[in-house]
């Protein structure tokens, strides 16, 4: 349990921490760990206003992480509640006021909110205390709430927070609101982004990027700590792979719509031209001034190269898509990339990217069925993908499915 100094250096240094972090969801697990920590609890969760809604958009908890086996993740399901004051969550969006309550379950019936046990009796656990605060943009507005469950004192005791630890919870989701207003703005920027590769390609939507992106942080972090990296450098990889991720396909923009958008099959020379996206799409990071320009154009880059070294676009030069001198065919086209050639950002984001296209049904397909899905990506394996990559795969397939899920429609 943090000391009031460790609470109050936990405040001094946590805007430019949060700030570090770029990616919306990436920011919201951060935001709520460090939440947890500073209030020594067991479990907490985070809200998003959207419309007149509030979103269910992440939870942790650690009894619950306890009955997992090591490396297990905790799924949650998404749902909304209405913004009124009949929810304890949608009480303090309405209102704007934190809600301290020792003891949900015995809670006073002249209050209008109630809490909803359905949570506690799926997932056999008991919520006791319970902290809702809002976090407020500049102007007042609830972006969300940051919900602290069952706190604890240094003997693992359910307790209420203090007044004082209500007020310091409540300068804590002040600073977490402004980083959280810039993270959505940057979501906003890259779907905005999409929304223009969507313009020109009906398989490029807000909801496809969204899922390769969460795909594919799942996938890495279960790689990365096969590798026992630091939990500092998966945090940091994890944010920049998010978002370069959900523009994969960006360099699509510049592809013509006679290609893009043409009903039947390629001819040879117009799947030629279509390569070329992952080259243009690199090409808009040229000039790497940060760690996300470095991986966004290695993803974009290399998202369709294939384990096997048959992909594209291959050893080019990226400046001008030319082939590599030393590494090209007789005939002057450029050799695949092959294995460990490829990085692991490009080889993670190459199976996210499949497994969704093929998931998901387009104005020009049907969803494939789950099972020949899940055949398709086991016979890949050492062909199309990496096969550890393919291993992890299928290690965190529920996650993964889960993902689809919490991402079923375009935000």
């Amino acid at each position: 349990m943090l000391s009031e100094k460790e609470k109050l250096e936990t405040l001094t240094h946590l805007g430019i921490e949060l700030n570090q972090v770029s990616d919306l969801d990436i920011l919201m697990e951060h935001i709520l760990t460090q939440a947890r920590r500073f209030a020594n609890a067991d479990a907490g969760s985070i809200y998003i206003h959207d419309g007149k809604s509030l979103q269910f958009t992440y939870t942790q908890n650690d009894t619950l992480q306890k009955r997992l086996a090591k490396g297990e993740k905790l799924i949650y399901s998404t749902f909304t509640l209405p913004i009124n004051k009949e929810s304890i969550a949608g009480y303090a969006a309405s209102t704007g006021l934190p809600l301290n309550l020792p003891d949900v379950y015995h809670l006073s019936p002249e209050k209008p909110y109630r809490f909803g046990k359905e949570y506690d009796e799926a997932s056999h656990y008991k919520t006791e205390s319970v902290l809702a605060i809002p976090m407020k943009a500049s102007n007042g507005q609830v972006l969300g709430i940051l919900q602290i469950i069952n706190a604890q004192d240094d003997k693992k005791k359910v307790i209420a927070l203090s007044e004082n630890d209500e007020k310091m919870m409540m300068h804590f989701a002040s600073i977490a609101a402004v980083a959280l207003e810039r993270a959505q703005m940057t979501r906003s920027i890259i779907l905005r982004m999409i929304k223009m590769a969507e313009m020109r390609d009906p398989k490029e939507t807000g909801a496809h990027v969204n899922r390769v992106g969460g795909i594919a942080v799942d996938i890495y972090e279960t790689w990365a700590m096969r590798r026992n990296y630091p939990q500092k450098t998966i945090d940091k990889n994890r944010d920049v792979l998010r978002m370069a991720a959900m523009l994969h396909d960006v360099g699509k923009v510049a592809i013509s719509d006679m290609i893009l958008k043409k009903p039947g099959r390629f001819s040879d020379d117009e799947f030629e031209i279509m390569k070329q996206h992952t080259i243009l799409g690199a090409q808009l990071f040229l000039g790497r001034k940060s760690d996300f320009d470095e991986a966004a154009s290695l993803v974009a880059l290399t998202h369709h190269e294939r384990w096997d070294g048959k992909g594209y676009p291959g050893h080019v030069n990226i400046t001008n898509g030319s082939p590599l001198p030393e590494l090209k065919f007789p005939k002057g086209k450029p050799k695949g990339k092959k294995g460990d050639e490829i990085p692991i950002f490009g080889r993670i984001v190459a199976i996210a990217d499949v497994y969704d296209a093929l998931s998901s049904a387009r104005s020009y397909k049907e969803a494939w069925d789950e099972s020949e899905v899940l055949a398709t990506i086991k016979k890949e394996s050492g062909h199309h993908f990496d096969p550890e990559i393919v291993d992890i795969f299928f290690q965190d397939l529920e996650m993964i499915k889960s993902i689809l899920e919490r991402y079923a429609n375009d935000l």
